[in-house]
């Protein structure tokens, strides 16, 4: 079997984002990610800060870690990273869990596709704006909707952009109309990764939902839209694992 860089893996907890916030989960964080966006919530995977806390662990190892720490109080897994899509064989993972009856949730950038795209549960593409300083590869990101699309697996996707900016916006707008048939998810991004204070870190966020939510009442182009608040900083402020 293969073994895979496991930095985290934690809760139940509830799902802060996209498609499937509010829903009750355990997390598999990847270590590694082929971007680096200049506001990273989880610049930890990448940037070299944790690297001696990656495991390398192969699937059943995953499954008996999330068992001991969710026991039978979980019947879905969230994998996240840095960019879970960069390991072809995350298939052995998401069939163990399966044959567990446990549904699996994924969030990728859409920078690579995987065939293994097809067996996620609840997929999340989450194309980084220009705040991120990343530059989207549409045509990347055009041939993986594409074999989402063919394989009839758009009902199970949803598009998420994250919001620091009118120019972040601007880009929503872009991905709303080259993709309207697939529901995108507004979100307020954090930019106070080292704030402790988690009440002064609520406010700043509410203050900036209250900012997105305003935005988007008046664009005649995101109608058909979701716009969330980052549900687990709400509650959690900065703080890791949970």
């Amino acid at each position: 079997m293969y073994k895979f860089p496991v930095l985290e893996i934690f809760g139940p907890t509830i799902q802060g984002e996209g498609m499937v916030v509010g829903r009750k989960t355990m997390f598999v964080r990847t270590a590694g990610c082929d971007y680096s966006c200049s506001w990273c919530d989880s610049a930890f995977t990448w940037d070299g800060s944790s690297k001696e806390d990656i495991k390398q662990l192969t699937a059943d190892e995953i499954l008996c870690r999330l068992k001991k720490d969710g026991g039978k109080s979980f019947d879905y897994v969230t994998i996240s990273g840095g960019n879970p899509a960069l390991f072809s064989h995350l298939d052995e993972l998401i069939n163990l869990l399966h044959s567990e009856n446990v549904k699996v949730a994924l969030e990728t950038q859409g920078s690579r596709w995987q065939e293994w795209f097809l067996k996620i549960d609840d997929l999340t593409l989450s194309p980084k704006p220009p705040s991120s300083q990343m530059i989207t590869n549409w045509k990347i990101l055009d041939e993986i909707i594409g074999h989402l699309s063919s394989n009839n697996r758009l009902q199970y996707t949803s598009l998420k952009i994250v919001i620091f900016t009118n120019e972040d916006l601007t880009y929503a707008k872009k991905i709303h109309e080259r993709f309207p048939h697939i529901p995108l998810y507004l979100q307020v991004g954090n930019e106070d990764l080292d704030e402790d204070n988690e009440e002064r870190l609520m406010k700043k966020l509410l203050e900036k939902y209250k900012w997105l939510v305003n935005e988007v009442m008046v664009s005649s182009t995101l109608n058909s839209v979701h716009v969330l608040p980052q549900l687990h900083t709400l509650l959690w402020g900065n703080r890791r694992g949970v």
